[in-house]
């Protein structure tokens, strides 16, 4: 059985990708966590993706929406968000089909560092 490709399109396997994320471990970049909530959201890990969202913007809880199915991501832009760094932007475009129509989301996030952690903070839809 081949290993499965990350849904976040890097062409790695999921465990050499997003998964030790998923597990804990620390996301080195803030365009490596908004890949791994792209897969989270592909692989349908609400756990996850509230995990990794700042605590000051962070809902109460989170309900995927079982009839999307997220098909792509594009990343746009990147500014920031490296190693050393605090605080970064990404704007990506994430590819899905609900009730077996296309369609797209873009959005910019923004990421910051809380505990030495990579959070996302909130984003702004682009188009």
């Amino acid at each position: 059985m081949r290993p499965r490709r990350c849904p976040c399109g890097t062409g790695l396997t999921l465990d050499e990708c997003c998964g030790p994320v998923h597990a804990g471990a620390a996301a080195p970049t803030a365009e490596a966590l908004m890949r791994s909530r792209y897969s989270a959201f592909a692989l349908g890990d609400a756990p996850y993706l509230l995990a990794s969202w700042h605590p000051r913007t962070r809902p109460a809880d989170l309900e995927l929406d079982d009839d999307t199915r997220w098909t792509g991501l594009e990343v746009l832009a990147v500014e920031g968000g490296g190693l050393l760094a605090v605080e970064g932007t990404v704007e990506f475009r994430a590819s899905y089909r609900r009730d077996g129509e296309p369609g797209a989301q873009q959005e910019r996030s923004r990421f910051t560092k809380v505990e030495g952690r990579w959070v996302y903070l909130d984003g702004v839809t682009t188009g």
